[in-house]
């Protein structure tokens, strides 16, 4: 672990390419010294320039970029490439509805799905090959996971760690002597560290998730410069986002949290720095499931992240449907700061993991979340534990299909839908889990048979039986479907809804949330009901004057600008604003 502490550079203008190039270089010195700094530096600028070289110009993001999150195997057909069907799957089905997808890891692993990489470089030979990712990527823009902060324990480099040999000797957290760990936070109940027989004896290295995924150390320029040589090939190889995966966890150093340190923010600042320089067309995007003032740390000075996961909303959105209550989501969407520009918020309700509960630190009492950790069980989910910082064992985050956690609802279906029309209005980039979007059910049978908690929202799907389901329209998982796709392909066409078209609050209570969301040319009014039943709202008195009336995007009806605004249970409006509606 590394002693030193760099002191944090700020960026001398974010988006002159000399500048961030110098800080660059400053970072890389801070980090390993003068000399392998600028070796470093020459190193990997000149690697990103030759990368961007080869690629086409980035497009412009707008309110058209929203992103399916699936595993390459999540749709099945007997005998056919998983990543052939997915293909076939999103062009007739998700045509104009998405823009990109994102593939959880699917190179060769070892355990937690995908998350154990064995082979960095490598497309699993059961979901086909890097040509299938390329023929993807010709139509959606692909978001591939740099599983940053460890590797399998079946890795090449860790069988060099073993037998002591280069390069992966040294590219791991060895401890030695007894460094102060009592601050160090986990989100596991596993042990955090494994002990390891070597060609030099029983050693002890860190593995912060399990002993199969051994924590790389960064703290080595090799392991910096072996990453970023991934990360240009993922671009090579068609990818349009990076997703720095599990990315607070990165660097650590004795007697601190070994959470979100100087190191690892210099680290982001690095990756994102040679982007820049480059003007390679990616896009950085950090998963860090923590509460809310250290994940949005990850903007930097705009200088880190371009995305970054909202974590917070996913189980705020949750709790205020299942309990008819968004006091906590209304007061933490006032308080909400717009990103830096060319940043973004990456939204999403539901994906592959389960419900961060450490997102809502802070925004809600221990009381309410231990509610909603019971309306979880009652549903047939579980919640995953961690060691928390005085050994005690806490609520980490809820395993369970979405929709199965709507189910206590005595309309689950509209609540649901709501809830993803909601997250769709916020400011940034949504995300959609696939088996959210077809209204998967809770996979215990899956659970089972993996013993993996997790599990239970990461079950899959034979194409024909879900062609046959999505196209009996009594089905919810053909009504849940059609609904997000009309909702996605509505929001595309709506210059209010770009991530950089600003939002602002304008009120709320326990049973509904009003922002408004404003670009040049359109300004749209998102009005929640987290009410069982129907109601009316006043107008909110900050737009002004009534002067006409409102079109409800999502259903067509037009909204009386002296009656009240009228919802049906669970509704959510997106009432355009025409231009001179109001004053």
């Amino acid at each position: 672990m590394s002693g030193h502490v760099p002191r944090a550079v700020e960026p001398i203008e974010p988006f002159d390419k000399g500048s961030i190039d110098y800080d660059v270089l400053a970072y890389l010195i801070q980090l390993y010294g003068s000399a392998q700094g600028q070796r470093l530096h020459q190193d990997l600028r000149q690697k990103a320039l030759d990368t961007a070289s080869t690629l086409k110009p980035a497009q412009i993001r707008d309110a058209s970029e929203a992103v399916l999150i699936c595993y390459g195997d999540s749709l099945q057909r007997g005998g056919d490439r998983p990543l052939q069907v997915l293909g076939e799957f999103a062009q007739e089905y998700l045509d104009g509805v998405i823009s990109g997808i994102h593939i959880l890891p699917f190179f060769p692993s070892s355990s937690d799905d995908g998350f154990a990489v064995v082979d960095y470089r490598q497309v699993r030979s059961d979901l086909g090959d890097w040509t299938d990712i390329k023929d993807l990527s010709q139509h959606f823009d692909l978001m591939v996971d740099l599983v940053i902060n460890h590797c399998s324990r079946e890795n090449l480099w860790f069988t060099d760690y073993v037998t002591n040999q280069a390069p992966g000797k040294d590219y791991f957290h060895e401890l030695a002597g007894v460094p102060d760990l009592t601050q160090v936070l986990r989100p596991r109940n596993s042990p955090l560290h494994t002990e390891i027989h070597t060609r030099r004896g029983v050693k002890k290295v860190w593995t912060t998730f399990s002993d199969d995924q051994v924590d790389l150390n960064f703290a080595n320029p090799q392991v910096l410069l072996e990453f970023a040589d991934i990360l240009f090939f993922y671009a090579r190889m068609g990818a349009r986002y990076i997703r720095l995966d599990a990315i607070a966890y990165l660097w650590k150093r004795s007697g601190t949290t070994c959470m979100s340190l100087p190191e690892t923010h210099m680290v982001v600042r690095i990756l994102r720095g040679l982007i820049e320089v480059a003007e390679l067309p990616l896009v950085l995007i950090t998963e860090t499931n923590v509460p809310h003032e250290e994940n949005v740390s990850y903007f930097g000075a705009g200088n880190e992240a371009h995305l970054v996961y909202q974590f917070s909303l996913a189980p705020l959105l949750l709790f205020s449907y299942l309990f008819s209550d968004a006091r906590a989501l209304v007061d933490w969407s006032r308080q909400l700061q717009a990103p830096p520009p060319g940043c973004s918020y990456f939204n999403f309700i539901s994906s592959h993991d389960g419900i961060g509960l450490r997102p809502l630190e802070g925004l809600m009492p221990e009381s309410d979340i231990q509610r909603l950790v019971d309306a979880v069980h009652l549903q047939g989910g579980l919640a995953s534990m961690r060691s928390a910082e005085h050994g005690e064992e806490r609520a980490y985050e809820l395993n369970i299909a979405l929709f199965s956690a709507f189910q206590g609802l005595a309309d689950s279906v509209a609540a649901f839908i709501g809830a993803h029309q909601l997250m769709l209005a916020y400011q940034g980039v949504p995300g959609i889990y696939l088996n959210a979007m077809v209204g998967t059910l809770n996979d215990h049978r899956e659970m089972e048979s993996t013993g993996r908690t997790r599990s239970i929202n990461r079950g899959h799907w034979n194409i024909d039986e879900l062609a046959e389901a999505l196209g009996h329209t009594q089905t919810h998982h053909s009504q849940v479907h059609r609904a997000l796709a009309d909702s996605l392909a509505l929001r595309s066409a709506q210059g209010a809804f770009s991530p950089d078209a600003s939002q602002m609050f304008l009120g709320g209570g326990s049973d509904h949330l009003m922002f408004l969301r404003e670009s040049t040319h359109q300004r749209i009014l998102v009005v929640a009901s987290f009410a069982e039943h129907s109601r009316s709202l006043p107008w909110p008195s900050e737009l002004g004057p009534v002067l006409s009336m409102a079109i409800d995007l999502l259903t067509g009806r037009q909204s009386q600008s002296d009656q009240p605004i009228l919802l049906d249970a669970f509704q959510v409006l997106w009432l355009d604003l025409a231009e001179g509606n109001y004053a």
